[in-house]
């Protein structure tokens, strides 16, 4: 094949049924100076290769006519073509596959999703271990001449030869070292902790009585600053984070960077659970210390899961699943937190899996079902509005309730096609509602909206297409926030928020009090209603604090011109003493417990004769 030159650009070929893949590593390898030519399919690949020869082939695995390894098969039997290094491109990661391509003449292995720099390092790396292969090859042919012809410069060309292969042997150990370690943080990569993980598992067959640990490590809430501050902000605290966890353990132990804010550490030889506790804790202790980013203090916690290897193991990759599976555990019980893996968390990450997978078919086939929940005045008992509240008719379940299954589509994603259907349906509803109301009558339906959607950048247009088919007036839609959310990205809620208030929809802040916003925040905020939690509420008539905080939360709602709605009034003292206290409208069991829309209407039409 044409040798690569340093006077012309690389010339590679790409071959991947995704045009979206062909777009992304055709763009990355063109901005940073690659001939760049695409295939889509196996047959016009083959063709390309043969008549301009590439310098690099990057090739699909699974490919709908022949895929990846027949292909690079008949590459190499092909003698115009046989050269030609390839790497094989997969979202597959298992070992089998990776065997398979090896075995197939692939030289490289790049995973799918990809990472910018990791296609740029292999591909580098490869085009310079060809450059110098093919600089080896020159310089033979020369030596061989250089012998016949002169003898006795034999000695000065084995000279450079000897430094030749001595490049070469350095160039070999950089590319094994790239290929196992992360090129962020210089700490082990997902394949060369994998491979240290299988000598442990093989320690325990010699030696049944070894345990070793495996923990899993996640930076909570690294999303948000990484969306915040800027990925350079984001890389130089993960570059930190690696440093201070190779500072939480002993040399003899490993740690690796699986990818995005994901660690593992690799205790080889522990002699019990309590082993590896010292080491979690040790690390809970260290990130409770905020890290210094140039003029920035910033705080960030950890969760960490934590699985025991012993020889009832015979997989790697159960092990690092089961640790994972802490990791999900301790994240949900509130993260900064350790837990260990035990076998029921294996039967509830089943159970969580078999609900996402029927939840996404609940969206589908359009199982979910709004209840209504009245909202009245306190003065005068007068409905003025609902709350859209989801419930899951399940086939099998019957009813599931949304705490079932609300935190799964928030961490699956599915919060945000469950969100765009709630909203859906309950402007549909209220405009039903609407037409049978007399002009002067007002209703409101509030909606709550998920920290996903308000983030999500189609929202807007999804709630302009919704206003615009429904045809309901949006002076009367009310969407829920939560505290929480008043912590994440605020100069992006804050500007999605007046995005939101232009279209004359108001916005309420849910579960006031319970979250943990600054009160000197609050103002910034375009808030017109504030809820107050029914812990509150519950709790007012028993003790005295709660009744002092529901006080101040609507002094403060005076101070910024809000209403307030009280949640979870279950008792006619409960009533009594918001309407006292100047609580304008309030919602709970003592009026009526969340309403079908056939229910609701009922009260609908008896509010249209009182009018």
């Amino acid at each position: 094949m044409n040798q690569p030159s340093q006077e012309l650009s690389y010339k590679i070929l790409i071959v991947d049924d995704v045009p979206d893949n062909l777009r992304f590593l055709s763009t990355t390898l063109s901005q940073h100076g690659y001939q760049v030519r695409c295939a889509i399919n196996s047959a016009i690949a083959l063709m390309g290769a043969r008549n301009d020869l590439p310098h690099l082939i990057l090739l699909d695995i699974n490919m709908p006519d022949l895929n990846g390894y027949q292909v690079c098969q008949q590459l190499k039997a092909d003698p115009i073509t046989s050269s030609i290094p390839v790497i094989f491109l997969s979202a597959q990661d298992d070992i089998q596959g990776k065997i398979k391509a090896f075995t197939s003449g692939g030289v490289d292995f790049i995973g799918k999703p990809f990472q910018v720099e990791e296609v740029l390092v292999r591909v580098k790396n490869q085009l310079e271990l060809q450059a110098a292969n093919a600089k080896i090859q020159t310089f033979n042919q020369e030596l061989e001449q250089r012998v016949k012809e002169r003898t006795f410069q034999l000695e000065s060309a084995n000279h450079i030869l000897q430094q030749e292969i001595v490049q070469r042997h350095r160039l070999e150990q950089k590319l094994r070292h790239d290929a196992l370690h992360d090129s962020l943080t210089g700490l082990p990569n997902r394949n060369l902790f994998m491979e240290q993980l299988a000598k442990c598992l093989q320690n325990t067959v010699d030696c049944p009585e070894r345990q070793f640990a495996v923990l899993f490590i996640d930076l909570d809430r690294f999303k948000i600053i990484n969306d915040s501050l800027g990925h350079l902000a984001g890389d130089k605290l993960l570059i930190s984070c690696a440093q201070k966890l190779q500072e939480c353990v002993s040399k003899k132990n490993a740690i690796a960077r699986l990818g995005g804010d994901e660690f593992t550490i690799l205790l080889k030889d522990i002699d019990d659970v309590n082993d590896a506790v010292v080491v979690a804790d040790k690390i809970l202790q260290e990130f409770a210390i905020p890290f210094n980013l140039g003029n920035r203090n910033l705080m960030i916690t950890v969760s960490i899961g934590i699985a025991i290897g012993n020889r009832e193991y015979h997989q790697e990759i159960d092990l690092l699943r089961d640790a994972d599976t802490a990791l999900y555990r301790a994240k949900e019980l509130g993260k900064a937190r350790y837990e260990i893996f035990n076998q029921q968390m294996y039967l509830d990450a089943m159970s969580r899996l078999e609900l996402e997978n029927e939840l996404r078919q609940a969206i589908f086939h359009q199982e979910l079902v709004l209840y209504y929940q009245p909202i009245y005045s306190l003065s005068n008992l007068k409905l003025i509005g609902f709350e859209a509240l989801v419930r899951w008719q399940h086939p099998e379940r019957g009813i599931v309730s949304p705490d079932n299954f609300i935190p799964l589509a928030e961490e699956t994603g599915l919060i945000v096609a469950l969100g765009q259907w709630v909203m859906d349906q309950a402007c549909q509803q209220l405009k039903i509602w609407q037409d049978k109301l007399p002009p002067a009558t007002s209703l409101t339906m509030s909606i709550n909206v998920a920290g996903e959607q308000l983030h999500d950048r189609n929202f807007l247009q999804i709630v302009d297409r919704i206003i615009d088919r429904t045809q309901v007036d949006s002076q009367y839609l009310k969407f829920e926030i939560t505290e929480s959310m008043l912590i994440e990205d605020t100069e992006q809620l804050i500007e999605v928020m007046h995005q939101i208030k232009n279209r004359q929809i108001q916005l309420s802040l849910d579960d006031f009090g319970t979250g943990y916003s600054s009160l000197s925040y609050l103002p910034q905020f375009p808030i017109d209603v504030l809820k107050i939690d029914r812990s509150f509420v519950n709790a007012m008539n028993v003790e005295r604090q709660n009744l002092e905080i529901i006080k101040t939360i609507i002094t403060l709602a005076q101070v910024l011109n809000m209403k307030i709605i009280a949640e979870g009034i279950e008792t006619d003292v409960q009533a009594t003493t918001l309407n006292s206290l100047n609580v304008e409208f309030g919602q709970g069991f003592l009026f009526s417990q969340p309403l079908t829309a056939e229910q609701a209407e009922t009260i609908v039409i008896e509010l249209t004769h009182k009018s």
